[in-house]
């Protein structure tokens, strides 16, 4: 835990008068709840202080969280406090009017490939940034107010981004923090439900998956899927990209992709057990952590070659590693 950090952070908040939150772009549970969460603690901490998170999209998966704030004209930002969550890179942060802020504040989990910001709090051992803010908030407990709708969106992010605390990042720590969320009453069955139960549509695109998925010879599970797929199922370009966690428990399979058609390009997702995926990611163009990671290919050559690589990767793996199931 970084305490430095974390107090300098909390300084800097108090010289503002005007504090706009932003995240990445194609956000996931993690960047906004972060987000989200983040502006519900400042706003009631410190309640003539104007907050505001401002960003250029959304997703329907986490919706029920809440909106984020409207646009603003550049105007608005230029005397404004900037604090920018769960984004490693500058360029996939979500409004490029983060430039703008007098004070740029980076928070973030990812592996640090850039370093963008005034000041930055990088962890990139934490499960999520959700956990970040949890445990800022648990540091000056005595200065910051958390409420029940606060902490909903916090938990929300480290839920998603930890699948169900189960990844390797999740610690005793992790757990702590979110038991002081659970503290403020969050109702845990309706958020479940809202973040787990699917359209029936759904559950025909998981069988069309399992249909279509193919394997490597050393065990690099796979599947495509183009915009007449999604339009054929009514999808997403989340929900086409989630369904990368349906191959997650093939024996001997400790990597899986989804190729995800969208706007003329051809992105990817990268899941893994044991195997760390993220520097093959970042030769596509892409990061992350070491076991779930995102990268963008042109087309299907670039595929096929993504592809080889991984299965290049967990050949070597599997041959000089023991336990790995």
């Amino acid at each position: 835990m970084n305490y430095d950090a974390m107090k300098r952070i909390l300084d800097t908040i108090k010289q503002y008068d005007r504090i706009v939150i932003f995240r990445h772009k194609r956000p996931d549970g993690d960047a906004v709840g972060s987000s989200m969460g983040l502006r519900g603690i400042l706003r009631a901490s410190f309640p003539q202080k104007e907050i505001a998170v401002i960003n250029t999209d959304y997703t329907d998966f986490v919706a029920f969280l809440g909106e984020e704030d409207g646009p603003q004209e550049d105007d608005y930002f230029r005397e404004a406090l900037g604090i920018v969550v769960d984004t490693g890179t500058s360029a996939r942060i979500s409004n490029p009017q983060y430039a703008l802020c007098k004070t740029v504040i980076k928070i973030d989990h990812h592996i640090p490939i850039e370093t963008y910001g005034d000041l930055q709090w990088v962890e990139e051992e934490r499960s999520s940034c959700c956990e970040m803010i949890a445990t800022f908030y648990q540091t000056f407990a005595d200065e910051l107010v958390l409420t029940k709708e606060a902490a909903t969106c916090i938990y929300t992010g480290m839920v998603t981004d930890s699948g169900r605390f189960r990844f390797r990042e999740v610690s005793a720590n992790t757990l702590r923090a979110a038991a002081t969320l659970l503290e403020t009453g969050i109702d845990l069955e309706t958020l479940y439900a809202r973040l787990y139960m699917k359209d029936f549509e759904v559950f025909k695109f998981r069988a069309h998956v399992y249909e279509q998925m193919q394997i490597t010879e050393n065990g690099v599970a796979y599947f495509f899927v183009d915009d007449a797929t999604k339009e054929k199922f009514g999808l997403t370009h989340e929900q086409a990209s989630a369904a990368v966690s349906y191959l997650e428990n093939i024996r001997g399979s400790l990597i899986w992709l989804a190729f995800i058609e969208y706007e003329g390009e051809i992105r990817v997702r990268l899941r893994s057990r044991f195997v760390t995926v993220s520097e093959l990611a970042e030769r596509y163009g892409g990061g992350g952590h070491a076991c779930a990671a995102g990268a963008f290919v042109g087309d299907k050559d670039g595929m096929n070659k993504l592809i080889a690589e991984a299965d290049a990767l967990l050949k070597e793996y599997k041959e000089t590693h023991e336990g790995w199931l």
